[in-house]
């Protein structure tokens, strides 16, 4: 999750909030790429959760890392939450129960966001193998349970755990339990916006499929592949899912906002203050009349902050985050990047990746979404396996990725981080089902092995 901003202008209308939006369109030789991904921390030789406090807790990572990197440190009551990169633009931030996030510095290439990842994974490893802490390349905590699970002391987060039970039966799982990787990419104009939000929201679901890796709920088989992509059909309706007028005429700038501005709050920040107005609506604050801040108006860090707490498998903020994928091994990381990239940042591709989709139904899209998590690669659009639709959905972002021509030292391009998906696609069992296969056979239906050959 995003961390908070500082940016007190008042906001008079809703117009600026649509222009808030228009602000984030960039010329295409100015489009980047972001990279965000979780990792549940975990004692090595316990296989145990990570407390904030102690000697041996993520308080001290953080102070290690702030150490290491000389970054600037994000403090909440006195105590670190986060680091801040204020020359790259890199960020280190906690998810409710201690899940560590790297919230990567835009990039121009795919290779530069392997570099910066693999850069972070030894500088966390420096710090954390001193305070015995290891961390889990897999999309769900996959032993304790959620009451065994720590607590971050962030109070936005204090504010949705009371928020998320009256919403919703898994709000608390996908707050501690979690972990995603993200890819965010920017946009041209409006019209380009809505042709990559419709493309992403579309194959989100082959993605998660692709991605699956959180087969393991409370020390035993889930009976999902992504119990994570599962996890959030059941977390707050007003604030998730597939967005289906998204694809409807008239989708743009305004159509966002008004979905956003009919999102529930969570908080209204004053100061150091997180003010507790969960469920209070948007509106009401722009027009002065919010009930536990009576004549308070709205800001614009009230808007950019309210944003991040909106969660559909597609999120528009000043760029595109697609939000569909569990975490994985590094590699995987830097796939999910190289999938998004090819699609959507070559004309061609995105023309026929848009070919690919511009058809389907809202059924049939939400269908296929609710299938993916228990059947993966083996779910089906229209008679097409997912496995079939993801090798062509491959082919086009190979050839986009192609089309971009960005070469590393060695003259390889791009293309050669979408090799482990091609692997995964032509094998046609994802790595939830591989570990799956690991538990029933040599891990002796134990998951304490993933502790070892899943971490990074």
């Amino acid at each position: 999750m995003a961390r908070d901003q500082i940016d007190m202008t008042p906001i008079g209308s809703r117009d600026e909030l649509v222009a808030w939006f228009e602000k984030g369109e960039k010329p295409r030789e100015n489009f980047r790429i972001g990279t965000e991904h979780e990792k549940v921390p975990f004692r090595k030789g316990e296989n145990t959760p990570v407390p904030y406090e102690g000697s041996r807790g993520i308080r001290a990572l953080l102070e290690g890392m702030q150490a290491l990197l000389g970054w600037e440190p994000i403090i909440e009551n006195g105590k670190i939450i986060g680091l801040l990169d204020v020359t790259g633009g890199g960020a280190i931030s906690l998810e409710p129960g201690g899940q560590f996030e790297l919230s990567g510095a835009p990039v121009q290439t795919l290779h530069g966001t392997c570099r910066e990842l693999h850069s972070h994974m030894s500088q966390v490893r420096e710090v954390a193998e001193p305070l015995g802490i290891g961390f889990l390349s897999v999309g769900m905590s996959p032993k304790w349970t959620l009451n065994e699970t720590p607590v971050m002391p962030k109070r936005r987060y204090e504010i949705m755990s009371n928020y998320m039970p009256k919403v919703g039966g898994h709000g608390l799982d996908m707050m501690f339990r979690t972990a995603t990787v993200q890819t965010n990419l920017d946009f041209e104009t409006e019209a380009d916006m809505v042709k990559k939000l419709r493309v992403s929201l579309a194959l989100q679901p082959v993605a998660t499929a692709l991605f699956a890796n959180s087969p393991f709920t409370d020390g035993k088989p889930n009976g999902f592949l992504s119990m994570r992509s599962q996890i959030w059909l059941d977390t707050d309706s007003d604030r998730t899912g597939m967005l289906p007028w998204a694809f409807e005429d008239g989708m743009g700038y305004e159509r966002y906002t008004d979905y956003a501005l009919d999102v529930p709050l969570y908080f209204v920040k004053r100061g150091d203050t997180y003010h507790d107005v969960a469920g209070a609506s948007f509106r009401d604050l722009l027009d002065g009349k919010l009930k536990a801040l009576p004549g308070e108006r709205a800001t614009l860090s009230d808007w950019s902050n309210h944003l991040t707490t909106i969660f559909p498998e597609v999120r528009v903020k000043r760029y595109l985050e697609m939000r569909g994928a569990d975490v994985g091994r590094t590699s995987r990381i830097c796939s999910l990047s190289a999938f998004w990239v090819g699609l959507l940042y070559d004309q061609q591709s995105l023309d026929a990746a848009y070919d690919l989709v511009r058809d389907w139904t809202a059924e049939e899209r939400d269908t296929l979404r609710r299938d993916v998590p228990k059947l993966g690669l083996a779910a089906s659009i229209r008679n097409r396996s997912l496995r079939e639709l993801a090798r062509d959905v491959l082919d086009i972002s190979r050839a986009g990725l192609a089309a971009r021509g960005r070469p590393n030292g060695l003259g390889d391009d791009e293309t050669i981080y979408l090799t482990t998906l091609e692997q995964l696609v032509d094998g046609g069992r994802t790595n939830a089902e591989d570990l799956l296969a690991r538990w029933r056979g040599p891990w002796a239906r134990s998951v304490d092995p993933a502790f070892f050959e899943e971490a990074y």
